[in-house]
């Protein structure tokens, strides 16, 4: 072959080289293929690259061109260890003439029946300054020394472009471990989260919710939570989660009032490549996602009718097919769906399926407004505040007067109304403590109370006082028993915070 002829194939080579390393980071299968390409292109009738596997300390064949996998598997060395060894050891090329006269040629992979007939060239596979294998090829006889040194150029510029492809293969194997082990530690923190119960409530109307989330943690059963917006709906889908078989698996959420009609299945179900006018590639849906773990659906009231048959379908046997795809895929989900509406209403006026209601309210679950568990209102504004403090770096505590505010407050928004009430007090607040003319600028002057509402507000008085004496607690222990610190740390005087441990039987 004249020398412009060879340059051209050895360009052509390159290329298909740089083509193929850039199309996958897949480096078994791109550098299997690059190999193919040295023996198809420059004549080459054996390649092998061999990486270094720091677990065994041995560098091991990856991928190879005219070997059997049995062959392949006998190709390990030590570092230093035959031609192979030593090219990784030294970082330099190596060029054998004649494999039958070397000494360092082991034959290991007992792959050339005559050694006679072969010249072998190594070069080092690098990245970075740093040497993470060797590319060797044969050459058949007769093979001057002349086209042997070009072969050396061109093998230099292939293991360069494979050294990149390994080095970024091993950063993205490196970034996913550490993605799925900060993955695993975020679940192992979402898992002690809920079963440790972030739920705030001592009331009766809770505790009835806490001995059905034990009673359903335990199975598999389809549960159906009923409540008003804002009640902590999906925190209690996500406690019934996280105390089940199911725990381990994932917890998938979705909004069904969210999403446009013709989107609901498609988010439900997937779809294939080329289903509709945007579906570019294969996209799993909620169900698939959810495959072992749970599914929570929230605002299943607002499902379409066309959707809940299909839905019904998935419940009662527990298979689908995406949208645009004709096989059946089956997976094993809990269920937990969530709504704000009245179901029997919409049943009645046939807004929703009955046989799917029916097939939802397996356990049903109702989560109380907070108007009618007011006696935990104190808590879960201690339980805000501690978070608020901590993200918003503010000091800020309550006065007993704006907490009682709070807990007459209605709340037609519930818990998260109060929690996002709390936020703007705490963001917009200038002074430590939240005072009653900051709550009341919020939501309004206390209505007059009646006769039947004394007995409640005698019991949530109580409430406040309890609030308030664990807050002085709190403050004494920080300020080690130093009354003035204290009274500093509550925005009230000596005087006022010597009267309260009176009250509360804390006066030494």
């Amino acid at each position: 072959m004249n020398p412009l002829d060879r340059k051209i194939t050895e360009l052509t080579a390159l290329y298909e080289v740089a083509r193929t390393l850039s199309a996958s980071l897949d480096i078994k299968e791109t550098s299997q293929e690059v190999l193919r390409i040295l023996g198809t292109v420059l004549g080459m009738t054996r390649g092998t690259l061999t990486l270094y596997d720091p677990a065994s300390d041995d560098l091991v064949i990856t991928a190879a061109h005219g070997l059997t996998p049995e062959e392949m598997a006998r190709g390990r060395f030590k570092t230093g260890e035959g031609v192979t060894g030593a090219v990784f050891s030294s970082g330099e090329p190596m060029i054998v003439p004649d494999l039958d006269k070397e000494p360092l040629f082991l034959n290991r992979t007992q792959s050339r029946p005559d050694l006679s007939k072969l010249a072998l060239v190594a070069v080092p596979v690098q990245a970075q300054g740093q040497t993470l294998g060797v590319l060797s090829v044969d050459r058949v006889f007769p093979a001057g020394s002349a086209s042997l040194e070009e072969d050396v150029h061109v093998l230099t510029v292939v293991a360069s472009l494979v050294g990149q492809a390994v080095k970024l293969q091993r950063m993205v194997d490196d970034e996913r471990r550490a993605l799925e082990a900060m993955n695993l530690s975020l679940q192992h923190q979402l898992q002690a989260k809920y079963r440790a119960s972030p739920i705030v409530g001592r009331s009766a109307a809770m505790a009835e919710v806490f001995e059905a989330i034990e009673r359903v943690g335990g199975s598999r059963a389809t549960v159906l939570l009923l409540g008003e917006s804002g009640t902590g709906k999906e925190l209690i889908a996500r406690a019934i989660h996280y105390n089940s078989p199911q725990a381990e698996g994932p917890f998938i959420t979705l909004n069904c009032a969210a999403l446009p009609e013709n989107l609901v299945e498609s988010e439900l179900f997937g779809h294939e490549k080329g289903a509709f006018t945007g579906a570019t590639a294969v996209r799993k849906g909620r169900f698939e996602l959810a495959d072992g773990g749970t599914l929570f659906l929230d605002e299943i009231g607002e499902l379409p009718l066309t959707m809940q048959s299909k839905l019904l379908r998935v419940l009662q046997e527990r298979a689908f097919e995406r949208v645009g795809g004709g096989k059946t895929i089956t997976v094993q989900v809990r269920l937990i769906a969530a709504t704000n509406l009245d179901l029997d209403r919409a049943v009645a006026e046939g807004r929703f399926r009955e046989d799917l209601y029916y097939r939802l309210k397996v356990v049903p679950i109702r989560v109380p407004p907070l108007r009618e568990r007011k006696e935990d209102i104190p808590l879960l504004v201690d339980h805000f505040l501690k978070r608020l403090r901590q993200e918003h770096q503010k000091p800020t505590t309550i006065v007993p007067e704006a907490l009682a505010r709070l807990v007459d407050h209605h709340w037609p928004g519930n818990v998260r109304e109060l929690e996002n009430t709390l936020e703007r007090l705490v963001i917009m607040g200038r002074q430590p403590q939240i005072q009653l003319q900051d709550v009341t600028a919020i939501v309004g002057e206390r209505p007059p109370a009646g006769a039947a509402g004394l007995d409640a507000e005698a019991s949530l008085t109580s409430s406040v006082q309890d609030l308030e004496r664990q807050q002085i607690v709190k403050a004494m222990e920080d300020a080690k028993g130093v009354q003035a610190k204290a009274a500093k740390m509550l925005g009230i005087t000596p005087r006022q915070l010597g009267y309260r441990l009176k009250k509360y039987g804390l006066a030494s």
